[in-house]
């Protein structure tokens, strides 16, 4: 179908040719999108545009670094633990984010819609998850703070679009990628090696869009690609498929546990658990609720899972999720 551009987009598209700053060249570009007509024929150039200004738009807000090894962005953790969402391009990790929090984030169907990273929090039971959407990485894209966000989190989720000709051929440029910037990729149950050449993080591969035609036919390709080494997750942004179990996912990943504390002769708050990682002990627990427990304690009291209720234990007792815990000193 042909474009039919009007006489005033090739006179706009002559300024793109001496714009020289960003600024400039986004003011042009946003000026011929506003008189490309609006039909199924210039549809491709309309994301061709809006990509170029998105590019644009990334270089004039991106942050400037103070220092060599200082990132660009600095995003605060929160919550009980903080996963980044990366991928290649219009994999969905926006729609993820929108669907699995109360964010709104900008979602379009033209690469680089998320220009900077962008931290939302997701509810799981009753504690809170911080996912952050980072900019897509791409063979040619792939910024220095790409990197220290990635080694900062506490994990990664690799998000794939399962309408893509080839998943597979794209989970592996980008695990070629992270490896030029010296970071290894393992599954989210394996263990970390102690001699360790390169920076390894544990990450969930998640394959999205599993609703839209086709997806079923490249699921199995990018099964047999990954699997056993990952446990792939197929989900739906869009249509809510396994997302509470992506959820689940995601607090198994984290490796934390939760804790009530009790006081004697009072009900237990359950609304705000205390977080630790898996294998922290009672002490752990007293040095947080207040730094004379850690000194004067005695012994605690326990309420949970395939216990004793009430049971005494002593300092050295190892915590399980969701135990509550009253201690005496």
């Amino acid at each position: 179908m042909p474009t039919n551009l009007p006489p005033q987009y090739f006179e706009a598209e002559k300024k793109l040719k001496v714009a020289k700053t960003p600024q400039e060249k986004m003011s042009v570009l946003e000026e011929l999108l506003s008189i490309v007509p609006k039909h199924k024929g210039t549809e491709k150039l309309q994301a061709l545009l809006k990509t170029k200004i998105a590019k644009l738009k990334f270089q004039v807000q991106k942050k400037p670094t103070i220092g060599r090894q200082r990132p660009a962005f600095n995003i605060e953790k929160a919550g009980a633990g903080q996963v980044i969402l990366i991928g290649p391009p219009n994999t969905g990790k926006s729609m993820l984010i929108k669907a699995l929090t109360n964010a709104t984030p900008e979602i379009g169907n033209y690469p680089f819609t998320t220009r900077i990273p962008s931290p939302a929090m997701m509810e799981y039971e009753n504690i809170q998850i911080q996912l952050v959407d980072a900019p897509p990485i791409t063979p040619d894209y792939m910024e220095s703070w790409h990197s220290e966000l990635i080694k900062g989190a506490d994990g990664i989720s690799i998000i794939l679009d399962l309408t893509s000709p080839n998943p597979a051929g794209a989970l592996q440029a980008l695990l070629e990628k992270l490896k030029e910037k010296k970071i290894e990729i393992i599954a989210e149950n394996k263990e970390i090696p102690s001699d360790k050449q390169q920076f390894i993080k544990k990450a969930l591969i998640v394959a999205n869009k599993i609703d839209q035609p086709l997806a079923e036919e490249n699921l199995i390709s990018l099964k047999k690609y990954v699997e056993p080494e990952y446990d792939l997750i197929s989900v739906s942004a869009s249509r809510g498929d396994n997302l509470e179990d992506f959820r689940k996912r995601i607090f198994i990943f984290l490796n934390v546990l939760r804790v009530y504390s009790k006081t004697p002769g009072k009900k237990v708050e359950f609304n705000a658990p205390f977080i630790f990682k898996k294998g922290s002990s009672l002490m752990d627990v007293a040095k947080t609720v207040h730094k004379d427990f850690s000194q004067k304690l005695k012994y605690a009291r326990i309420w949970g899972k395939n216990k004793y209720q009430g049971q005494k234990v002593n300092r050295d007792y190892i915590l399980q999720d969701e135990d509550i815990i009253e201690l005496h000193i």
